[in-house]
């Protein structure tokens, strides 16, 4: 397991974040390091997303302490290039890391589900 990775995911609960980042398309997000460890210093973000396949690990190794921090869910996915396809960025670009700004009516549910599945994996 990576540095960054606090606990394992399962395929299914990785499944179910990917599945929110689209339900949430028209959500506002943040996306990369920079911006994701502002919104969580901040407090701003409603979920965050990190990459598993991130190289260096070291780059993400802060933001799941922040969140523990601030209370802010976060969950793990296995892919950088899944994670960025699943929040609509053009084909061929990599997110390490998104923060999920706004979670939009259609989306929530599965943010629910997500947040309910990520707590199960922590206990």
């Amino acid at each position: 397991m990576s540095v960054h990775v606090l606990f394992e995911t399962p395929e299914e609960v990785s499944n179910k974040i990917y599945d929110m980042m689209s339900a949430n398309s028209n959500g506002r997000i943040k996306k990369g390091s920079n911006e994701v460890t502002k919104t969580a210093e901040r407090g701003t973000a409603q979920f965050i997303i990190l990459a598993e396949d991130v190289n260096p690990p070291e780059l993400l190794a802060h933001i799941p302490l922040i969140c523990a921090e601030k209370d802010i869910p976060f969950g793990y996915v296995p892919s950088q290039e899944h994670l960025a396809q699943a929040a609509g960025l053009p084909t061929g670009v990599k997110a390490a890391s998104i923060a999920v700004m706004e979670i939009t009516k259609g989306a929530q549910e599965k943010y629910n589900d997500v947040v309910e599945a990520i707590k199960g994996l922590k206990a």
